[in-house]
């Protein structure tokens, strides 16, 4: 599914998202281990990317692309606390993932209306469909 450079470059996003507040928090921290450990890259591993970033690499098809945005929402719900940079700065990854900005913005308000702000990702699906149909 994905190549060691995607993994390594997905995980890299999600750390320098999660310091988007200037606050690595250690609950952000742990999900990231979680998700890396899942992709099958090491707590070392991550522990490197915290450090120094992992090149860019563009995911394709789209569906890695809207599972790795939803990784990013679930991130920045993970503490309860959502500024409005971290706000601009998802829907800006979001852009630049080539996703659809009416789509980001659903996304955005949608998950309000779900205990710990989780849309769950049937619903996630459900609005990109809704926008690319």
């Amino acid at each position: 599914m994905y190549s060691k450079e995607e993994k390594l470059s997905l995980l890299s996003e999600m750390i320098q998202f999660a310091k988007v507040d200037k606050e690595f928090k250690e609950q952000e921290y742990d999900f990231i281990v979680a998700v890396g450990l899942q992709l099958g890259i090491t707590k070392e591993e991550i522990n490197g990317l915290v450090k120094n970033r992992a090149e860019k690499k563009n995911l394709q098809p789209e569906s890695q692309r809207i599972l790795q945005f939803h990784r990013l929402i679930l991130l920045m719900n993970i503490d309860q606390e959502t500024s409005s940079s971290e706000i601009d700065d998802i829907k800006e990854i979001g852009l630049q993932m080539g996703l659809r900005p009416e789509a980001i913005d659903s996304v955005l308000k949608e998950m309000h209306n779900y205990p710990n702000k989780v849309i769950p990702p049937k619903e996630l699906l459900a609005i990109f469909t809704r926008f690319y149909n």
